[in-house]
This record gives C-alpha cells, sequence and structure tokens, in this order.
C-alpha cells in the first residue's frame, strides 16, 4: 500500500505521557493510518532515524489575531512545533464589532499589545460584525498553522455598552446581553470567553480597557450562557484582589465548561497552588499557564527600550547607525554614563537607578541566546567596579550594537519558575506571540521547554515535556482529535533533533506592514513539522504551505 507520508523509524513520544518506542507512521490525507511497522511506501519518506517524533506543540496564548492577516507562516511560532495557536486573549479581540467601533479597537489593540494600528487597520479585511464572520474572514487567509479563538470581554462590553463600558457598571440588561453576544460568539465557533483585569492593560487615553472592572456578577452571567455550549472561561490575572480573582476563576470553571488563567511566581506559589488544589479537589476543570521562564522585555540599541535622560532620549530618535556611532564618541558616551549615575541607586523608571540593573541580563554572543544566566549586569559591575550602564555600552559597543538584554519583569526567580511549571495544572507557555512586537520574543517558548527544562536541566521527562505542551493544552480546548498521535487522529507532527534542539538569538527586522518593526526568533533542529498532513517546515525552514485550518468549537 502507498501512503502520502512515511516518518520511519522514529522515537514516538506520543503525548500521553507514556514512554516514547520506536515506530512507523503512515498519514494519508490528513489524517494518521498507522502507527506501527509501516511496510508500504510514502510518497514523501522522512527518515526519523535518531529523532524523535511528537504531535504539533499547541499555543494557548498569542495575539495573532492582527498578524495572521499579514503573515499567514505565523512567525515566530511555527519556526517552533506549533501547529495550533489560540487567539483572542487578554479580553482583546477584533469581534464582535461595528463599523464604526474599528478604529476604537484597532487603537486599543496598538496601546495593549505593541501592535501598530495602522497594519490592524489596514491588514485586516473588515468583512464582519460577529465572531464567526471573523472566524470566516481567518479562514479565507489560509494561515499555515491551526486557528482557535476566543472572544474577549472588551470588544463584546463595548459592542453593548458603547463608552459606558470602559469605566460604568453595566446594569442588568446590559449584562444580559453581553452574555447573549458572548454565547452567540461560542455557538458561532468562539472556543469560549476571554477576560482582563489587569489595569496596566490600558486604551490610548490612559485608562483602563474595557471590564477590567466588571463585577463578579457579569462574569458569572457570561460564564453561564457560554458553558452548556463547551466555552471556557480565560482570566488574565489583575491587581484589584487576589483572593476575588481567585474567585472569579473558580466561579468561570464552576459554571462554564473550564477555566484557563494566566499565573506567575510573583502570586506565590504555595498559595496559587493551595487555591487551584481545592478547586480541583471540587470537581473543577482548571489550568494555569505561565512563562516557562522569566518574563520581559528586550533591551538594545536596535529597539527603543532604553534609559530616559535628556541624552538617552537624544539616542531615541537617531537610525541604528547613528545610534552606534553616538555610543562610540568618547565624550557622548561619558554624558550617558554621567546621567545614569547621577540618577543614584533606586531611582524610579525604567533602567534608572543602579539597582534596576539587577533585573537585566545578557543574552551572550552565541547563537542560542542565554536565557538562565544568573549574573546580572549589577553583579557583574560588582565584579569589575564598574557602573552597570558602563557594562551595557561596553558590551554593545563590543558586539557592534547586536547586544541584547533581557530584562527580567515577572517569573524572575528561576527556581521557583521550575516549582511553579513542575505543578499538574500548569501548561508552560504564555509565549504572547504577537503581541508587544518590538519589545519582547517568548515564541519559542516550546523550542524552551524541551531543550532546556528537559534536555539541559532534566525537570521533566521527555514525556512529561511533550504531555505538557501537547495533550494537556488539547484538553483545555477540547481538541479531541489533536494533541496525541494516534490512528485516526490529525498528522499534526514535529520531527526534531533534541540534541541539537534550540533558539536562536532574536532578531529585529522591519516587516510589518507600513515597515513598522518587529523582533523574531527562528529555532534549530526541526527536521520536519506537519500540519494536517502537509510538511509546513522542513529542516528549519518554512515550506510556505499554508495547511492549518481554522478551527470551531460547534
Amino acid at each position: 500500500m502507498c501512503h502520502d507520508i512515511v516518518i520511519r523509524d522514529g522515537n514516538v513520544v506520543d503525548g500521553t505521557g507514556s514512554e516514547a518506542f520506536q515506530a512507523d507512521i503512515a498519514i494519508d490525507g490528513d489524517q494518521i493510518t498507522k502507527i506501527g511497522k509501516v511496510d508500504g511506501k510514502g510518497k514523501e519518506e522522512i527518515n526519523a532515524d535518531g529523532l524523535h517524533v511528537s504531535p504539533g506543540f499547541i499555543d494557548l496564548h498569542t495575539h495573532m489575531d492582527a498578524q495572521i492577516s499579514w503573515d499567514p507562516q505565523v512567525t515566530s511560532i511555527s519556526w517552533h512545533g506549533v501547529t495550533t495557536a489560540l487567539l483572542g486573549n487578554c479580553g482583546v479581540t477584533f469581534a464582535p464589532c461595528k463599523p464604526s467601533d474599528r478604529q476604537y479597537l484597532a487603537a486599543m489593540m496598538e496601546t495593549v499589545e505593541d501592535i501598530p494600528r495602522e497594519a490592524i487597520l489596514n491588514g485586516l479585511p473588515w468583512n464582519w460584525e460577529y465572531y464567526g464572520g471573523y472566524l470566516d474572514a481567518l479562514e479565507a487567509l489560509g494561515p499555515s498553522v491551526n486557528v482557535a479563538g476566543l472572544v474577549g470581554h472588551c470588544a463584546t462590553r463595548f459592542y453593548v455598552m458603547g463608552e459606558r463600558a470602559v469605566e460604568e457598571p453595566a446594569t442588568e440588561d446590559e449584562i444580559k446581553q453581553i452574555a447573549n453576544l458572548a454565547e452567540r460568539s461560542v455557538k458561532e465557533g468562539a472556543f469560549g470567553f476571554s477576560t482582563n483585569r489587569l489595569i496596566h492593560h490600558r486604551l490610548p487615553d490612559g485608562r483602563s480597557i474595557p471590564g477590567t472592572f466588571a463585577e463578579p456578577e457579569e462574569l458569572n452571567a457570561i460564564a453561564k450562557a457560554i458553558g452548556p455550549h463547551g466555552g471556557i472561561m480565560q482570566t488574565v490575572f489583575g491587581t484589584d484582589g487576589y483572593d476575588l480573582t481567585m474567585e472569579i476563576i473558580a466561579d468561570g470553571a464552576r459554571n462554564a465548561r473550564a477555566a484557563l488563567f494566566s499565573t506567575a511566581t510573583d502570586l506565590g506559589n504555595e498559595r496559587t497552588n493551595a487555591k487551584v488544589m481545592a478547586m480541583l479537589e471540587e470537581g473543577l476543570d482548571v489550568t494555569g499557564i505561565t512563562a516557562c521562564r522569566s518574563g520581559g522585555f528586550l533591551s538594545g540599541l536596535v529597539n527603543g527600550i532604553l534609559p530616559t535622560t535628556p541624552s538617552w532620549m537624544k539616542i531615541r530618535e537617531l537610525e541604528f547607525n547613528d545610534r552606534l556611532q553616538r555610543v562610540r564618541d568618547p565624550e557622548f558616551r561619558a554624558k550617558l554614563i554621567d546621567e545614569v549615575k547621577a540618577l543614584g541607586d533606586n531611582s524610579p523608571g525604567y533602567v534608572s537607578g543602579r539597582n534596576a540593573f539587577k533585573n537585566i541580563y545578557y543574552l551572550g554572543d552565541a547563537a542560542r541566546p542565554t536565557y538562565v544566566s544568573r549574573e546580572s549586569l549589577y553583579d557583574m559591575a560588582m565584579k569589575t567596579g564598574e557602573h552597570p550602564i558602563e557594562i551595557w555600552l561596553r558590551i554593545t559597543d563590543e558586539t557592534n550594537g547586536k547586544a541584547l538584554f533581557q530584562v527580567r519583569g515577572f517569573n524572575q526567580d528561576l527556581d521557583a519558575v521550575e516549582e511553579l511549571i513542575s505543578s499538574d495544572w500548569v501548561s508552560p507557555g504564555l509565549g504572547d506571540g504577537g503581541a508587544h512586537v518590538s519589545q519582547m520574543i517568548d515564541s519559542g517558548w516550546s523550542t524552551f521547554v524541551l531543550s532546556h527544562w528537559h534536555r539541559d536541566h532534566g525537570t521533566y521527562t521527555l514525556p512529561e515535556a511533550v504531555h505538557k505542551i501537547t495533550a494537556m493544552p488539547a484538553h483545555v480546548l477540547n481538541l479531541k482529535n489533536r494533541g496525541t498521535l494516534a490512528v485516526g487522529k490529525r498528522a499534526d507532527i514535529n520531527v526534531f533533533d533534541l540534541d541539537n534542539l534550540e533558539e536562536r538569538m532574536p532578531e529585529l527586522v522591519h516587516d510589518l506592514p507600513f515597515g513598522a518593526p518587529r523582533f523574531i526568533q527562528r529555532a534549530a533542529g526541526y527536521k520536519a513539522t506537519l500540519v494536517n498532513g502537509q510538511v509546513t517546515l522542513r529542516d528549519d525552514e518554512l515550506t510556505g504551505n499554508c495547511a492549518g485550518q481554522v478551527l470551531r468549537s460547534n
């Protein structure tokens, strides 16, 4: 018998958590048709001898809502084995949307997620009003990965309440309308509803986004409306009270099918674990997702994240080559140093006083970035007698301006991160692909889980690591035909060389509409990625095949 594709002699890690086994995998159309010894030839054969074969990875936290329209290859996540991406997190989506509100939603996404407004308004077709129409538009775009979506609180609340949605409580009738609109969205294909209680996510005028201060009664009504249709509630932790947010998450799980929430070591591992374990003992379906390393921004001469003293602000206005020239000018460099030194140790503000550099780490000059360094710029300066900003400038000069530094904002304690991601209810991820595009890039989270937390550090066994990024997120979305390798399931598959698997150094490129910048991050060690039975990546390079499907919850 001839098959479309046969993956030969791979070490199969099937996603269930079971031990790996040697086998061939036959694929016909978009399905796996045999696992074991395959006698028939394939029209295409992939030699996986000495390599591992796993299900495609599922990214539960992206903001590819806009990027997918001008980048159907869905980079950078598609370089890292992701075959299914969940859009619409954090309460911010482009549907539902009245024609008169398009500018508003685009401006909101720009300030919250650092996605240029012009790119949003000109890149998307905007030929929808309700969520089902938005999914139809995504389908017409033909992405290279499978796409699932959540409907956001901001868009839903603004659709019903208009300007009052920002700061005012919803009336009883408005709550009913919001819940009905959320229900309609799930019935039209959304996998659930996302809400955001983080006050720092703001509109262009500085106010917190709609839904930030919504009362629990509003969220409970929404959960009850979407629950019968299999919808989940996704929550971003806020600063309005730990216990209140945890109760909102629990109520979401009680009233909807399941709850998904973003967590971090900063919340306190012990108390969060105790809260979630109580929910699980109650029989609730609750999953936390967290960054699998320290989360934060990138600082370098290539982007705009620099100190804000007068001389540094002058550099911000320059192009890269001129920035480098000024940094190398002895007189101007002395001004840069003196202005930061004058701030003292504890001056507030971004990269200001000396102590701010305790959370800034050099990513190194190798092909693979160093995300697990224990030596900050502050620590380096204590050894050399320099000021940390002198270290920053010296390394920048020595690397011809290419140096990047990680500014760790949350999950700063790597030991606490290891403890958190070891919890049974936590899925490592939170890559935020498609968001904060000129400030950060964590799209390589899946590669990091396998290369660092399994291979280099041994926190996970390989079956555990693969399960955490395949079957576990598939369960959250109730994807019955993805997440594990079995006959009859969709052929979303990765073939990778574990010994050589790693992320590459982030790069700033200007490939967004109108030449806007974004960070990208490539990977090494991926022999092949298949989406719905088609090879979308071969030897770390995308093939151009756009085999993804828009997944609908019903």
